[in-house]
């Protein structure tokens, strides 16, 4: 069974579109959403083995790959040197989406500088230089489009404050390149992921499992998301229907940033919707499998 897309066929053809992360989580599965709907890809990331098995399933479900690399996207000649040798390679590039990154828990008194540090390089600066060199490489003559993936920053991120610090340095990041770049027909939005059942998850300590099985509860739409809900709203945003929206952020997280009440009200315990799984080689958390 092919991917279960809710966009037509053919929406990218004659599409090449650069997705570093595009490896592994929901990097993954937008690839193989954007293969099933006619773009060619060109993979990067740090793992070899993971960029190999999404393009070899990408390929046996009859899709395009046209390349896959590897590449530290934290260093500044390493990222230019990558961008010139896919043009080269492949062309004209169409489409950038940012899904590389990583992070791991910790409060801030216990936070080292090299820690902070490698996290906003991982979540900010990488995505800041992939842009930049697509658009002065690229997009600057021929126009592009970009979507990055973020997560929620908005009510601070305790336990990740250099995650935060780095998801809302690339929320201005996006509003910023979006009028900068609009000259040049280069539009630039984001989508922030909420608790999505990725195996990303299972990185998590064990200690935190029962509340990451839980914390939805907290949501309207009080289940996890899937992967394929994340890809569809990064899909719209890199068509020609989202041809009117620059510098925005799509929030994917069942309204968790509202919560389910007030003090004056209280949201009826329901079955949630039930949610879109159209990715066919979807794989989920392990944390989830007993809750």
């Amino acid at each position: 069974m092919p991917y279960q897309s809710g966009f037509r066929p053919g929406l990218f053809d004659g599409q090449t579109i650069f997705i570093p992360g595009g490896g592994g989580g929901l990097g993954r599965c937008i690839a193989h959403e954007l293969a099933f709907l006619g773009a060619k890809l060109v993979l990067a990331g740090r793992s070899l083995e993971k960029l190999e098995k999404t393009q070899n399933e990408i390929r046996e479900d009859g899709g395009a790959v046209l390349g896959i690399y590897t590449a530290e996207l934290r260093d500044e000649a390493a990222v230019t040197d990558l961008v010139s040798k896919v043009l080269d390679t492949h062309g004209q590039v169409h489409g950038l989406i940012n899904a590389a990154g990583g992070q791991f828990p910790a409060a801030l008194k216990d936070l080292s500088l090299n820690g902070w540090n490698a996290v906003l390089n991982n979540n900010l600066t990488s995505y800041f230089l992939t842009s930049r060199e697509l658009y002065t490489q690229c997009f600057e003559k021929q126009g592009g489009n970009i979507v990055h993936i973020g997560a929620d920053y908005h009510r601070g991120m305790p336990g990740m404050g250099h995650n935060g610090a780095a998801r809302a340095g690339l929320a201005n990041l996006t509003m910023t390149s979006a009028v900068e770049w609009a000259g040049a027909s280069v539009r630039v939005n984001s989508v922030i992921p909420g608790f999505i059942a990725t195996t990303g998850l299972d990185r998590y300590p064990e200690s935190a499992w029962d509340n990451l099985k839980t914390v939805v509860q907290k949501a309207p739409i009080s289940r996890h998301g899937t992967a394929a809900e994340v890809s569809a709203a990064v899909v719209f945003l890199m068509s020609e229907m989202a041809a009117y929206i620059t510098g925005t952020e799509i929030m994917v997280d069942g309204g968790m940033q509202f919560g389910k009440g007030s003090f004056i009200y209280s949201s009826a315990a329901k079955e949630p919707p039930p949610p879109f799984n159209g990715f066919h080689r979807d794989e989920t958390a392990k944390l989830l499998g007993d809750k």
